[in-house]
């Protein structure tokens, strides 16, 4: 069989349907037939994305320029005889690469476990007989039934429609279900006008009917999505900025340290040095380059922000993906379940004498007016509240949100049937637009019809005001008709009520009714939403919404959230966005100044995003259905929402917000800011330290003075007295701040042109302050390892004061976030005790080519560390811009 989509299918007439499917509309496959097709189409179920393994998460640790260049000095290391330097460049590796291993795996498993895939069944019909089979079972052919409460298991061409409703939000983003019909289409329509066609995993709220499968597992239209999403990921590029830029700074410091360390080697030897001190002078240089503990600093940092992100209900998938979200500029959100609760409410009940708003219950005296417009909403209504399983309700979401908030008020369903019994039901069809129910009250009948304002009001000839009722002329319809209107464009949902009473159950019901008002519904705003906006534009990032419903309800939820503010907004429909490829200048001019996009496709959701991401925006993309999958794989940050996510939506995110919270993003985006602020800061101290270290090795080397530091002593610095403080500065937990500044660009770099001076000037400082101390005590003592000790406690107690100018330069020299930070604290407390340890332990001192001295080298440690600390405050003081 030739396959055909869904569009195909939409223009057949369902004899033509059965007939390309080679089935019987009545009958259905044989069971021969079905294990045939089952075994050529496979599994009806979506590919899943593997489990990604261990092996490669473990690769993923190791691709860094930095540790491949750990790795080539070890090997040296080794080669030349330097056990000890070997092992612990060694070791560091191994730290380095189990902190992101099992942070990372901790991540990824918890993500699994969201995306588990439930099992579903279905009624299908095989060789004339009904069974009850699992939905994996299903194939292009199988004629399946279906009734209010399923969620359907694959893409179905209707062939008989009974009062058929539909959820499709998950697919389309339209809030409200759509009505169902059997007869072929004529012209192309997207997918949320195809009225004849099923799509797999929405579901069914009204009605029942029976359909052929058109196409199953990765053939349906959520699988097709999935295809893309998954190809999208393999063709993206997954790095994030962060990586991007700790990659190109990696890069910078490895060139520079080969090409120091060579100048270095050369020079030495062309000056008749030996070539074995050269060599190791060299490896000293290109230890002494390399910030060891940047990995070890920058994991530990990303990993507090994801274990602090973890505890505020949203799991990160990936390390990085926490410093990208405080680079976002652009957040892109679904409405429907994002924005709003995905659940019909009622707003407001107008009657003709007075407006009832429901969303102040606790405030609302229940007249009669509002007493009969609630018992006739519950009345009219075929849907059930499920009081055991709180959000498992069955029926239409118009038809509960009645049912709901009559209950407020104390009218229940099951009581009003006790005392109205119904007699009948005529359920809701397409071409009356109306619904109605016979009720036995005392000796008359009660009639109660719900439907489409235009056609109760048209079926109405009398209405009820508080006198009683009056005849409903033409200038009163007029008023109602414009009420409607009205309250329509303002994005509301609006059902008319109306009664009347009759003598048996055979009167027709759709005429001579008694009009009682209007009920307005709405899926309203989430009530953490409008906050969650106001802090996205105190810090500077643009909040668009883009939905697959209609623009009134997509820009009364727009309102209401405070996302635009005035009339002087710009607002598009998805008929007019087409496809990208037949974009012009107008277009994206208005595509530029658009805050809500609606009626919008899947595929232009992507479009939108690579439009602004080629404008270098950092784009977030918030959803939940299947028509968010492929925007959110292609944003720079995908962020699927836990509680009512699809599998696929989860799948293609890089962040899972466990409680649905849109609030949650800003303070994600917050903590991102954060981390690049404190990875930026220990970034600028550990250069700073490392730059002095290769000031004083090539200085003295140039001199042809001894070394004032060794390779294992610069390894030592390196790794202990810089790592602590550079972690404590990775801890820092920020403030509000934060959130009032606007987004870096897209290709700021960590290391700006200012910070790359700043760093140089601090090396510089640290040098002169070290190299001063040695000079003076070698010139003393004449004791070239007493000269070594006291450069060695000098630059290793300089750089760990040196901690304290890392404060911004607004702050003040005395109280500050440095000196608020207990973690900085305990880190220069462990330090110089580590540094007291080199000297005054005999095996670590022996290892460290060190010795005990006295109190007048002590003296000349002190001026020697502390120096740098006093002259940086005091220019600092003197307001040079010479602060992070």
């Amino acid at each position: 069989m030739k396959k055909y989509n869904s569009l195909f299918y939409s223009k057949c007439s369902d004899i033509d349907v059965s007939t390309l499917l080679e089935t019987d509309i009545e009958k259905g496959l044989t069971h021969q037939e079905a294990q045939k097709r089952l075994r050529l189409y496979g599994p009806n179920e979506l590919s899943v994305k593997v489990s990604t393994s261990k092996i490669t998460i473990l690769i993923r640790q190791l691709k860094s320029i930095i540790v491949l260049l750990l790795l080539i000095a070890a090997l040296i290391s080794f080669f030349i005889g330097h056990i000890v330097e070997g092992f612990t460049v060694v070791a560091v590796l191994i730290i380095n690469t189990a902190l992101g291993f099992f942070t990372e795996l901790k991540a990824i498993r918890s993500m699994e476990a969201l995306k588990k895939i439930g099992v579903t069944r279905c009624g299908v019909i095989r060789e004339a007989q009904s069974l009850h089979l699992n939905t994996k079972e299903l194939v292009p052919g199988d004629i399946v039934l279906f009734e209010a409460g399923d969620i359907l298991g694959a893409d179905l061409r209707i062939v008989q429609a009974n009062n058929l409703n539909v959820n499709e939000s998950l697919l389309t983003g339209e809030s409200v279900p759509v009505d169902k019909i059997s007869e072929a289409l004529q012209d192309d329509m997207i997918i949320a006008e195809r009225k004849n066609i099923l799509f797999k995993g929405t579901s069914i709220t009204r009605g029942s009917g029976r359909g052929i499968v058109i196409a199953t597992a990765m053939d349906t239209e959520v699988g097709i999505i999935a295809k893309e999403v998954e190809k999208d990921r393999k063709d993206n590029d997954e790095t994030t900025p962060l990586e991007k830029r700790l990659n190109k700074l990696a890069g910078q410091i490895v060139w520079f340290s080969l090409v120091i360390a060579a100048v270095i080697a050369i020079s030495g030897i062309t000056a008749g040095k030996p070539p074995i001190l050269m060599l190791e002078t060299a490896i000293a240089l290109a230890i002494a380059t390399i910030p060891e503990g940047l990995p070890i600093v920058a994991t530990l940092a990303l990993a507090k922000g994801m274990w602090r992100m973890a505890n505020n209900n949203a799991l990160i998938n990936k390390l990085a993906a926490v410093e990208t979200l405080g680079a976002t500029s652009i957040i892109f959100t679904d409405k429907t379940g994002t924005l709003t609760e995905n659940k019909m409410t009622v707003q407001l009940y107008k009657s003709q004498n007075k407006s009832y708003d429901m969303n102040e219950v606790e405030n609302q005296f229940i007249d009669d007016e509002l007493k009969r417009l609630l018992q006739i909403g519950v009345l009219c209504n075929n849907s059930e509240i499920n009081r055991k399983q709180k959000g498992h309700n069955i029926g239409d979401p118009m038809e509960i949100a009645l049912l709901e908030v009559a209950a407020k008020f104390k009218i229940k369903r099951a009581e009003m049937i006790q005392l109205m019994p119904e007699l009948k039901e005529v359920p809701f069809d397409s071409s009356t637009l109306m619904m109605a129910t016979y009720h036995q009250v005392a000796n008359s009948i009660l009639v109660a019809v719900k439907g489409a304002p235009e056609a109760v009001l048209k079926a109405c000839t009398s209405i009820r005001n508080i006198d009683g009722v009056i005849e409903f002329n033409e200038e009163l319809k007029k008023e109602w008709n414009q009420e409607n209107h009205k309250l329509a464009s303002e994005g509301l949902r609006i059902l008319a009520l109306a009664t009347k009473d009759v003598e048996n159950i055979d009167n027709f019901p759709y005429d001579q009714l008694t009009f009682l008002g209007l009920v307005a519904l709405l899926d309203p705003a989430r009530s953490d939403v409008k906050d969650a906006i106001e802090k996205s534009k105190q810090a500077g990032i643009r909040t668009i919404m883009v939905t697959g419903d209609q623009e009134g309800t997509a820009l009364k939820i727009a309102k209401d959230i405070g996302l635009i503010e005035s009339d002087n907004f710009f607002s598009i429909n998805g008929k007019i966005l087409g496809q990208r490829k037949d974009w012009n200048k107008e277009i994206e001019e208005k595509i530029n100044r658009g805050q809500v996009f609606s009626r919008v496709g899947p595929l232009q959701k992507l479009d939108l995003i690579k439009h602004f991401q080629e404008k270098n925006a950092v784009v977030a993309m918030t959803g939940d259905g299947v028509n968010d999958a492929a925007a959110l794989n292609h944003a720079d940050i995908g962020i699927a929402m836990g509680k009512r996510g699809t599998q696929i939506a989860k799948e293609a995110s890089d962040m899972i917000l466990q409680d649905d919270q849109f609030n949650t993003i800003i303070l994600a985006i917050k903590q991102g800011r954060i981390i690049y602020s404190n990875i930026q800061r220990f970034v600028v101290y550990l250069l700073s330290c490392n730059i002095s270290e290769i000031l004083i090795v090539s200085i003295a080397s140039l001199m042809n003075m001894p070394l004032p530091l060794l390779p294992l002593q610069i390894l030592f610095l390196n790794l202990v007295t810089d790592v602590f403080p550079a972690l404590a500065l990775g801890m820092g937990e920020g403030d509000q701040n934060y959130l009032k500044a606007a987004p870096r660009p897209r290709d700021e770099q960590i290391i700006t042109k200012r910070k790359w001076a700043l760093i140089s000037l601090y090396g510089f400082i640290l040098t002169t302050s070290v190299l001063t101390g040695f000079f003076y005590t070698l010139s003393t003592t004449q004791d070239s390892q007493s000269a070594l000790s006291v450069s060695f406690l000098s630059l290793g107690l300089g750089q760990v004061f040196h901690v304290f100018n890392m404060r911004l330069e607004s702050s003040n020299i005395l109280i500050n976030e440095i000196t608020k930070n207990i973690h900085v604290w305990g880190a220069v407390l462990l330090c110089i005790i580590l540094l007291l340890a080199t000297i005054y332990i005999p095996g670590l001192r022996s290892i460290l080519n060190l010795k005990v001295i006295g109190s007048k080298e002590w003296t000349i440690v002190a001026y020697s560390s502390l120096a740098p600390l006093i002259i940086i405050q005091l220019l600092a003081k003197l307001k040079l811009g010479i602060r992070i």
